[in-house]
């Protein structure tokens, strides 16, 4: 018996912190995940290196322009047609004033108590939260 693979889409996100400590959160405004709480980011275009990607997305969903710092971890879920792997880095904002836009319905930068919110209300992407616990990346104030 063979075993089907699923094929992988390359994503990428963004954390980013304000600097009181908040995290920069978008609302999906499309599917998969629409009208849910998820750091900005995804899908990396052929022959597009992560970090190009990270910065793109996140000058297309928060108008925000970044540097990418370090990876911090990689996530999956699934998708349509395959698996998302999801490669999330830590970024510090450069330039730009927040806004949502492109893949966005609203973008703002969550406290704790935001995050926590959200998080009972159901209205984070699946995992978040437990991922950015597990690397250390919640908001800080």
């Amino acid at each position: 018996m063979t075993r089907s693979v699923q094929p992988r889409i390359r994503c990428v996100g963004g954390i980013v912190f304000d600097t009181n400590g908040r995290l920069l959160l978008v609302r999906r405004l499309n599917p998969p995940g629409e009208g849910l709480w998820s750091v900005p980011g995804g899908r990396v275009e052929p022959g597009e290196a992560d970090d190009e990607a990270v910065r793109r997305e996140l000058a297309e969903e928060t108008g925000l322009s970044v540097t990418v710092d370090r990876w911090v971890g990689t996530v999956t879920r699934p998708a349509t047609s395959g698996v998302y792997e999801i490669h999330d880095y830590l970024c510090q904002v450069e330039s730009g004033v927040l806004r949502a836009g492109d893949d966005a319905s609203d973008a703002r930068w969550c406290s704790t108590a935001i995050l926590t919110t959200l998080r009972e209300a159901g209205q984070l992407t699946e995992g978040l939260y437990t991922a950015l616990d597990e690397w250390g990346q919640l908001p800080r104030s």
